[in-house]
């Protein structure tokens, strides 16, 4: 299989967590996808030119992080990150859901700033700031219970991935002035796919 990546980009990190958490790095080549570029060879294999975008097999592609971390999750029949019992688990969705909307809003606030200046909406930052702060708040609030602190689900990874992007490539360390969501990142940063995937 190919799994086509930009290494700046959360969403093919969370595909590239799964190939290395699930130990397929035998069985799927990850390979540097060229974006945003007109005329780019990618737009051949995937015309949408997002990532990640997955070839399996038989050379059916599939995009969108969602799915193909849950496919790759279930290639040996034993989800770990996509467990049937999280699926009617309403509050494990709800988690999963904010952690997904705090990533969403990193990234339209890391793409506004790589616009020139003159290009650059003023409301849009000013809104994706407020985002992340009652967001960061909300996960700060919310860090102390149990479905925070159990065995790592998608909901986790995205959060874990969000809150690296943003103290890298971003706004700045989320943790600052937030000591229990500080020290669960600590834990989740200790995951060996999160050093071995970790953002340039």
């Amino acid at each position: 299989m190919k799994l086509y990546v930009t290494y700046t980009s959360p969403y093919a990190r969370l595909a590239r967590i799964v190939v290395v958490e699930k130990t397929l790095e035998n069985r799927v080549e990850v390979l540097a996808a060229k974006t945003r570029s007109v005329g780019s060879p990618y737009y051949q294999i995937n015309p949408s030119g997002r990532v990640p975008y997955l070839v399996d097999d038989v050379g059916v592609g599939m995009e969108d992080s969602q799915l193909i971390c849950d496919y790759l999750d279930s290639l040996d029949g034993k989800p770990r990150f996509h467990h049937p019992r999280r699926d009617s688990d309403w509050d494990y969705r709800r988690l999963e859901a904010n952690a997904r909307s705090m990533c969403e809003g990193i990234c339209v606030w890391v793409r506004e700033m790589s616009r020139p200046a003159g290009e650059r909406s003023p409301t849009v930052l000013a809104h994706e700031v407020g985002r992340r702060q009652r967001m960061a708040d909300l996960f700060e609030s919310r860090v102390g219970d149990p479905l925070m602190n159990g065995e790592p689900g998608m909901g986790h990874l995205t959060l874990a991935v969000s809150l690296e992007m943003a103290h890298k490539r971003g706004p700045g360390d989320l943790t600052n002035g937030r000591p229990r969501l500080a020290a669960w990142m600590r834990r989740m940063s200790d995951l060996p796919a999160m050093q071995a995937t970790a953002l340039p």
